[in-house]
This record gives C-alpha cells, structure tokens and sequence, in this order.
C-alpha cells in the first residue's frame, strides 16, 4: 500500500470520528475507540513505509514487521513523554473532539506534503506529523476508557 493511501484511512476514520460527533449518532454500529486505534494502526504502518522508502510492493516478515511495528510505537511512546514533561497533562483537560480536530489538521499538512513531492517551506515532515497522529489518537483512547470507567 502506498503512502498517500495509508494517509487517506486515516483521513476516512478521523473524518468519520467527526461526521458522527457532529451528528450526534451513528448508523454503523462501530465504536470511536476502534476508530482511534485504525488511527494509530495505521499512522505505524505509514511510519514504517517512510523507513522502507519502498512502493513496490514487496512483503517483509513478519518479524521484521513486529520489530518495525515495536520500534516506531516506542519512539512514539518516548515523544509522547518527552512532550508530557514539557507540557504537564494539559492533554487531560482536552476534549476527544479536540483530538480529532487535531488530527485532522495533521493529516492535512501531510497530505499537502505529499501533494508537493516531499517538499516543505515551514512545516514538519511527514514522520513528525504522524507521531503527533498517534499521541492524539493515544490521547483520546486513554479518555474514552477513562469515561467508560466513570
């Protein structure tokens, strides 16, 4: 699967987060978790298919895709803890539909960077924007569980 394919599952799943917060209600009965963690699932393998650099196509092992899968989803883990030090957990005091707007905005300026060949002005890269798609995604799952508790 191509990269701007992958970029457009995760733009299918947060818009769908949206549609139905908008909304109100939703008429296929998935849960927004599931959604979130499609966000995640699919914002590591975009993360892997940046390090391969490869379209062609060609499989990998299975091991060396857990080992990928485990290594992008580490380094996503220590930035999310690196940026809770900086920031404390104002993450905590946000809403989930501030998550999804803010993915949102990431899957965009990626899919404007792969619209322009790789080539930013003022933006971050693409791998930069995907481990924010995950802390976010990450961000909003710990809350959905936290409300599911309470």
């Amino acid at each position: 699967m191509r990269l701007p394919s992958i970029t457009d599952q995760i733009f299918i799943k947060a818009s769908r987060i949206r549609t139905v917060d908008l909304k109100g209600n939703m008429k296929v009965n998935e849960a927004m978790d599931s959604e979130f963690v499609g966000i995640v699932n699919y914002s590591v393998i975009a993360l892997i298919q940046l390090e391969l650099n490869d379209d062609s196509g060609k499989e990998i092992s299975v091991e060396a895709a857990l080992e990928l899968f485990n290594k992008k989803t580490e380094a996503a883990k220590n930035l999310m803890l690196d940026k809770n030090h900086d920031y404390g957990e104002a993450w905590r005091d946000m809403r989930i539909s501030s998550f999804t707007d803010l993915i949102l905005m990431r899957i965009k300026r990626i899919r404007q960077i792969e619209d322009n060949l790789g080539k930013t002005i003022m933006s971050e890269g693409i791998d930069a924007n995907l481990y924010d798609t995950i802390n976010y995604a990450v961000f909003a799952l710990i809350k959905i569980a936290e409300a599911k508790e309470n």
